[in-house]
């Protein structure tokens, strides 16, 4: 397992007993191994269920008589434990849940990004990057025609944008369109894919991916991203290009 280190001393945070540096480490090492994460997770079950069981034992006829007599006389607060324990652990089993859910939408989100910036990274590295090759946007849209289940509209350039081509890609088994501009002397990756693709729904609004500026939003059925090393202000101002041009 990845977090081998930290496995013997997960009871210990647990217990909130390691030294602060040590849990300000941890709970960065859970944010990013969802193992340890989910090892955590079955080991506070395990802690409700053992102070649980601890607490269970065969009572004396003189101590149950003693307890019929406390709950005749304060029936009410009686009930209020028992629905208190209930909703503790209800509220601890939704949160734990919750934790797990979020975690895996975490790491499948930042699968797609990796996948990404693979993709960018192999395609500038490529010595034919692209398979159409035009600063035409007419030309390079028509191409796609046929190629990929769907169609989409390219902006007319403004500033030192420039359109080198593009080609048809694959996030998983999903088809899609990889664009290739240039700003100055950076090149950024636009991918268009159909947002109908499960694991799509999962991307957020923008993330920075490694030394990559990256955004990325759903328009007509259709998810961007846009990839590149370029500033972030070139990033979006691309991304704005876009939107205005799917719009049309």
């Amino acid at each position: 397992m990845a977090g081998d280190e930290w496995q013997g001393k997960l009871d210990i945070y647990l217990d909130g007993e390691l030294p602060a540096e040590q849990m300000r480490a941890l709970d960065e090492h859970l944010r990013s191994c969802p193992e340890c994460a989910a090892v955590v997770l079955n080991r506070v079950q395990l802690k409700r269920e053992v102070q649980a069981a601890g607490k269970r034992y065969a009572p004396t006829s003189e101590f149950r008589r003693k307890i019929q007599t406390s709950i005749a006389t304060r029936p009410r607060t009686a009930f209020h434990w028992g629905w208190a324990m209930a909703a503790a652990m209800m509220v601890i089993l939704f949160a734990g849940a919750l934790f797990v859910s979020r975690e895996q939408q975490r790491l499948q989100r930042d699968h797609i990004y990796s996948e990404l910036a693979d993709l960018h990274v192999s395609t500038l590295a490529s010595s034919t990057p692209v398979d159409v090759v035009s600063s035409d946007r007419h030309t390079v849209k028509p191409w796609f025609q046929g190629r990929i289940p769907f169609t989409f509209n390219l902006p007319e350039l403004k500033d030192d944008f420039s359109l080198l081509g593009g080609r048809m890609v694959y996030l998983g088994q999903t088809p899609g369109a990889q664009l290739i501009y240039q700003v100055r002397k950076h090149q950024i990756s636009v991918f268009i894919f159909q947002e109908r693709a499960g694991k799509l729904r999962n991307a957020t609004s923008a993330m920075r991916k490694l030394s990559f500026n990256m955004e990325t939003w759903s328009q007509d059925g259709l998810r961007y991203f846009v990839v590149g090393d370029a500033a972030p202000e070139d990033i979006r101002k691309l991304s704005e290009s876009l939107k205005s041009a799917a719009k049309s």
